[in-house]
């Protein structure tokens, strides 16, 4: 990764659309993205934020769904908000990740549509596109070929929240974009071991290894599959800066009645397993030894994302991989343990 590690501003910065006082509802601020969101929106100044934790608004609640929209009126909708998972979480919970993120879906983005938001960005993932889809991985790969079976529910309720997005932009004239990143990771991860995607797992296991003095730390796999990692303040970043686009080129994203208003987010690099395994206890500092266990899932064999529509739209991605991790590493020691 050769991206700078600065983070004190943004890597572009367009002329706003949204103005600093506009009303912008960020659903899930709590979670990885969301708090990514919310800490970029600060930063440029945004002054009108609204956020619910799961205790205040249940999204799977649709009549509370539309209290709050009737209450809140936001301008703009960030849709962060979802059930995740790494690939033990999405074999043992199917119902849960298909029934929970479809409700979610179902009841924001008609909402937003009844109460005139104006852009809506839905936050997806890459695994929405075919398990052995060309690498990388276009827009235009999605529904072209089956899906990785382990987190198949998942990916098809993004898909989906995708077609509803779509579907009310032609049929009512909203301006609603979905947002594929690639892996995320970044302060306020999760790291239960139990539900949580690779790296922060990755982080756990070393450090814990590493308190007890362990000799070895089995990491489930191969170690072959490739894997893209994007650090959650860039697409916090990266968000914002498709949201605040001009309304030319912003229209532009939103495609035709043959493309879906789809555009992927990543670094458009990625690495094997193995390598993040090594790369991670590097940081963390453990030196024994590492070993796969190959009898675990090892997901899809590849996942790359093609970045070029947003490069070529003027933004790039800055942390690198390993700083990355180094951040996301003493925020686990700081605010987990």
């Amino acid at each position: 990764m050769t991206q700078s590690a600065s983070l004190s501003q943004p890597a572009v910065t367009p002329a706003p659309y949204l103005a600093p006082d506009a009303r912008i509802y960020v659903a899930g601020h709590r979670g990885l993205v969301g708090s990514a969101l919310l800490r970029a929106l600060q930063r440029q100044g945004y002054t009108n934020l609204i956020t619910r934790s799961h205790a205040e608004l249940d999204l799977t609640d649709a009549a509370a769904v539309e209290r709050f929209f009737a209450e809140a009126r936001p301008e703009c909708v960030l849709l962060a908000a979802a059930k995740v998972g790494g690939i033990h979480a999405n074999h043992s919970y199917p119902v849960d990740f298909l029934q929970q993120n479809l409700a979610i879906e179902l009841n924001v983005i008609p909402a937003a549509y009844r109460h005139g938001v104006q852009r809506l960005l839905f936050l997806g993932s890459s695994c929405i596109y075919p398990k052995l889809a060309p690498q990388p991985l276009k827009e235009d790969s999605l529904l072209s070929g089956p899906l990785e079976p382990t987190n198949r529910p998942y990916a098809l309720a993004k898909i989906a929240g995708i077609e509803l997005c779509w579907a009310y932009n032609r049929q009512y004239g909203t301006q609603y974009l979905a947002v594929m990143p690639t892996n995320l990771y970044g302060p306020g991860d999760n790291y239960d071991l139990n539900t949580s995607h690779v790296l922060p797992a990755l982080i756990r296991k070393f450090h814990e290894a590493k308190q007890q003095g362990a000799r070895e730390v089995v990491v489930w796999g191969t170690g072959t599959p490739r894997r893209e990692f994007l650090y959650s303040d860039d697409l916090a970043e990266a968000c914002l800066f498709l949201l605040n686009l001009p309304p030319a080129r912003y229209q532009a994203l939103l495609a035709t009645a043959e493309q879906p208003p789809l555009i992927n987010i990543g670094v458009g690099e990625d690495l094997s397993i193995r390598a993040l395994a090594e790369l991670v206890a590097d940081v963390v500092g453990f030196r024994g030894a590492l070993v796969f266990d190959p009898s675990k899932p090892d997901g899809t064999p590849r996942k790359l994302l093609d970045v070029s529509r947003l490069q070529q739209l003027g933004w790039r991605a800055r942390v690198a991989l390993r700083t990355g991790i180094e951040l996301a590493y003493q925020d686990y020691k700081e605010n987990y343990l």
